[in-house]
């Protein structure tokens, strides 16, 4: 099966079309032209390589939806509650949380330049896309980044089955000499909600142990599933899979780190309190923390020896011994560069549902748009 089978039934978009479509939607919605510019970049930088589960495909329930209903300000306001030479607080008083990342991972790269580091933590706001966008800038600036954000209680702990922690992605990238730098970005739970999300968007139910029930059984039953994780009802696996047996106890730690480093170091919120609900059932907002950190390379040995390594280990792993009926091994990052390859050739996927979407939001905002698929 080809790439692009894997995408029957889609219709394949131009970046430029897509990305000023969602930017358009964007500031109908009321968020500032300036904002939208960013919030856009980072959509689209999503769905250029190959992560659906981030791009067009959150614009409508993690953006739009969250201003229509009054837990998400358009307008963001970004305060700075603390500062020092290498690190930094911010507070992002529930504005957009690309805006209030790119403030934020343009601080600690800046840092970062004048001391050899910077750190920089994020209280009280709200989705900020793939996290491999914030440690591509630093790795585009010659520097090694790391970044996490926790997010709504979605993982069970080892031997639970109440959903405690958000997906807490541990994200961490820096350059190589080769096209592409290496970018781990992926939550610590098996799958995350996202994933779910697309599986549902085609009608197919998800493989077993991504998701144990309340009475500790694993499930598959896709749409109810997305209901319940919001209910409490169901939970996600952390990364390793449920019990210890596969070390789930692993995915259980590294999601507490980012929890902690997410709300410890700026005083924010976490666990249940992000579960944008009140005890009366109504809807509120999802206070976030994130943490940025650039560490320049300069400061060791220098980026051109720093380069050179970490391409030959990437190179190395690539051509070790494959395992039968195996043909490739991939690195970090090159999957989504793989992706971009094919994609500035062809355009991104948009599925069926997501086509509904784009009609309706054109036609709410009577924005000027003729879509191939109509």
């Amino acid at each position: 099966m080809g790439y692009a089978d894997a995408y029957d039934g889609c219709e394949w978009v131009e970046f430029d079309l897509l990305e000023k479509f969602m930017k358009n939607c964007l500031v109908s919605a009321g968020i500032p032209e300036e904002d939208a510019d960013i919030i856009g970049d980072v959509l689209i930088e999503s769905d250029k390589r190959g992560i659906d589960s981030h791009g067009i495909g959150r614009l409508k329930p993690i953006y739009l939806d969250r201003i229509d209903w009054g837990i998400l300000n358009p307008k963001t306001k970004i305060d700075v509650i603390k500062e020092t030479e290498t690190t930094a607080v911010l507070d992002g008083n529930n504005g957009m949380g690309h805006v209030v990342s790119k403030k934020a991972m343009d601080m600690a790269i800046e840092k970062a330049k004048k001391y050899g580091m910077g750190m920089v933590a994020v209280r009280n706001s709200t989705h900020y896309g793939i996290a491999g966008y914030w440690a591509s800038m630093a790795s585009d600036a010659g520097m090694i980044g790391i970044t996490g954000t926790n997010a709504r209680p979605s993982i069970a702990p080892t031997h639970g089955v109440e959903n405690m922690l958000g997906t807490n992605p541990l994200t961490i990238g820096f350059p190589t000499d080769e096209e592409f730098p290496f970018i781990l970005d992926c939550a610590t739970s098996v799958s995350q909600r996202g994933k779910i999300e697309m599986y549902n968007r085609v009608g197919k139910e998800i493989p077993p142990g991504w998701v144990i029930s309340r009475d500790g059984k694993t499930r598959t039953d896709t749409e109810q599933i997305l209901v319940d994780l919001t209910k409490g009802k169901a939970a996600l696996a952390p990364l390793g899979g449920l019990g210890e047996e596969t070390a789930g106890f692993k995915g259980y730690g590294y999601a507490t780190v980012v929890e902690v480093l997410s709300a410890a170091l700026q005083g924010g919120s976490f666990l249940k309190d992000l579960n944008g609900f009140d005890e009366e059932g109504n809807r509120i907002p999802y206070p976030l923390g994130h943490f940025f950190i650039a560490i320049n390379i300069d400061n060791f040995l220098g980026l051109p020896i720093f380069k050179s390594i970490a391409g030959t280990i990437m190179r190395k792993l690539r051509e070790s011994e494959k395992a039968p009926g195996s043909d490739r091994i991939w690195t970090a990052g090159e999957k989504e560069w793989d992706a971009w390859k094919y994609r500035k050739e062809h355009g991104c996927p948009v599925p069926p549902v997501l086509q509904k979407q784009m009609v309706e939001l054109r036609d709410r905002w009577n924005l000027d748009y003729k879509f191939n698929w109509e």
